[in-house]
Order: C-alpha cells, then structure tokens, then sequence
C-alpha cells in the first residue's frame, strides 16, 4: 500500500518566499490557498478550510512586510495583519493538532551588539519588528510550534545601493527554504540566516556595481544597525558550517 505523504498548508504562499517554496521539490503535499481561501481575518474561513484539508504542518508566511513605513503609517494594518492574523492560525492550529511554524525577523533583536543568541533579551527599533514580535507572542503559547527568525533577502540584491555601516547575517530566500524543510520537525526557536557581514560585502558578491551608502544616527530609517545572529544551534541541528 502506498504511503499518503504529509500535508503542508503554506499562508502567504503568493508572496517573495512563497514563490520559491513553490519551486522546492519535496516529499511532502503541498497547499497555497488563495486569499480567498484562506483569510487569516477570519476565524471560521481558517477553520473550515483546515478541517478540508487536514495538515500536519502550516507555514505561517502571510502578513505585511514591505514597504517598511507602512507599519508606522497604518498601524491598524500591521496590528491585524501581522498580530491578529497570526493569533487566528496560532489558536486553529492549537485546536486541530497542528504543527506551526512561524516565520519570524531577526529584527526583533536590539541590533545593537549582533551575534544575538535565541533566548537574548528582544526589543524591536520598528514598528514592523514589534508586529512580528507580537506574532511571536501568540505562537509562543502553542508548544508545537517553531519560530525561525530569520534574515534573508532576494537574488539578486534588489538595491542599488548597500549600508557599509549596517551588520546583518543575509542569505537568500532559496537557501534558506532549504534549511526550512530540514527544521520541520524541530520546536522552539531558532535563528536562521549566515555569516554576519555588512549589507555592502554582502551585496557585492553578485553585483560589483552596487555603491555605498552610510547609515546616519539620525536617519529617519529606523533599522538595526547590528542585527547578525548567532547561528550554533541552528549549526547543531543540520550539521553543517557556515
């Protein structure tokens, strides 16, 4: 008899990292419901269609992200989005038994000092990190359940210009939907990201003509200056050197 494959239910599935989970080839069954499909707003449209399709996993990657500012000009956005909806799959796939995974930010460190541990003390610089900090809150409650908080970015680097003075640890989104179907079975919370580096040293490997730019103390960019993160449990568990 032929073994049914695991399902895996992905929000968020038509966005930036979505698009390349789509293109992963794994063992597993693999859902992107639509907007329609699945409203993260909407309690009993998340109940219903989870009681359809009876996962053993959900991805939670729907939210706001881009750009930045929105999460300071339309709080109530980022608050429903990011926090409510999070909340919503958070108690659904507490009722329905249902392994979660969060995607969460390395920004909800301080990005002060870098090299941040999981369990260092948290304290977002924006609105957006508070946003997925708050998401983070209502997953935390659920034991079956990981957080990865990561730091990546697109191929190619999308800037034409890079921080020279901005820290972080960035590898791409295919690198790291990679290390993410290695991580299912894992709880808790685990960093993921590379080798820390500044956004110029990083950026250049793949376009030797990105120029240089300079983050100023009073830049109205709020943005860690130092967000790299420490990667040894994350090493631990795939075996693997950075």
């Amino acid at each position: 008899m032929k073994k049914l494959k695991k399902k895996i239910v992905i929000t968020g599935g038509s966005g930036r990292f979505g698009t390349y989970i789509k293109k992963f080839k794994s063992n597993y069954d693999i859902f992107f419901p639509s907007k329609r499909q699945l409203n993260i707003l909407n309690e009993k449209n998340i109940k219903n269609y989870l009681k359809r399709v009876k996962p053993q996993i959900l991805i939670h990657l729907a939210g706001l992200s881009r750009p930045m500012n929105i999460h300071e000009i339309d709080i109530k956005k980022s608050i429903d989005l990011n926090i409510i909806g999070t909340a919503n799959i958070t108690k659904l796939c507490s009722e329905n038994k249902i392994k979660l995974i969060y995607i969460s930010t390395n920004y909800v460190y301080p990005g002060t000092i870098g090299n941040y541990k999981e369990n260092d003390p948290l304290k977002p610089v924006n609105n957006y990190a508070w946003s997925k900090l708050g998401g983070e809150a209502s997953v935390q409650l659920y034991r079956n359940s990981l957080i990865l908080r990561v730091c990546m970015t697109e191929k190619p680097f999308v800037h034409k210009k890079a921080f020279v003075n901005v820290k972080t640890s960035f590898i791409y989104h295919e690198d790291v939907v990679k290390i993410l179907f290695k991580l299912l079975n894992r709880k808790g919370i685990i960093n993921v990201g590379g080798r820390s580096q500044n956004i110029y040293n990083f950026a250049k490997k793949d376009n030797k003509n990105i120029k240089k730019i300079y983050m100023r103390k009073n830049s109205k960019i709020k943005m860690p200056i130092d967000s790299s993160l420490n990667l040894t449990k994350l090493k631990k568990y795939l075996n693997k050197n950075f």
